[in-house]
């Protein structure tokens, strides 16, 4: 894992082309937004630059989901078909990593988001997610789990089926080959 979090110039100038043909084919993500202000608040602001470059490099494919007009933030969500590649078969935290006596996944999605300086999404972030399409229509994504549930073991999960968004719950200590987790990250 890097720890410098900061891109190559190429890396920079390869992500925010990346992002810039993204925002331009799915604007009804973003209506009214316009992305000369995007890439001038990302140009300032390398650390979530670099930041988005993780979501991106996992297999996330984030992109703009909204504009906060109190703080001038930029709200991106990971907007790929299925739950990120790059981000699946993990447990839920920390706690249920260390729990885990054997078949130990290699990380857990809070450590991971941690790491990648992003949010998991919360349950009322994955249904606006999907209000903009259809995802998770074959795999699922831990949602944010509220500390209640979380005291007595379990987590919280989301996917899309039959047209309708369905939250599981599920040992925070589980992992699957179809689970992963989707992020946000405010610029």
């Amino acid at each position: 894992m890097e720890t410098k979090k900061d891109l190559s110039p190429e890396q920079r100038e390869q992500l925010l082309s990346t992002l810039k043909k993204r925002f331009e084919k799915n604007r009804n993500r973003h209506i009214g937004l316009d992305w000369d202000n995007v890439q001038a608040k990302l140009e300032t602001n390398r650390e979530k630059l670099w930041s988005l470059h993780e979501m991106e490099r996992t297999g996330g494919e984030p992109d703009i989901v909204g504009h906060d007009e109190k703080t001038g933030e930029y709200i991106f969500y990971d907007c790929v078909a299925e739950s990120p590649k790059g981000r699946r078969s993990l447990c839920y935290d920390r706690e249920a990593l260390d729990s885990r006596k054997e078949f130990k996944p290699e990380n857990s999605a809070i450590d991971m988001a941690t790491e990648m300086g992003i949010e998991l999404l919360t349950e009322e972030e994955y249904r606006e997610l999907q209000q903009l399409g259809d995802f998770d229509k074959k795999t699922s994504s831990w949602v944010l789990t509220p500390s209640d549930i979380r005291k007595l073991g379990g987590a919280i999960f989301a996917d899309f089926r039959y047209n309708t968004v369905f939250i599981y719950h599920n040992g925070a200590s589980s992992y699957y080959a179809v689970r992963g987790f989707r992020g946000s990250l405010r610029v």
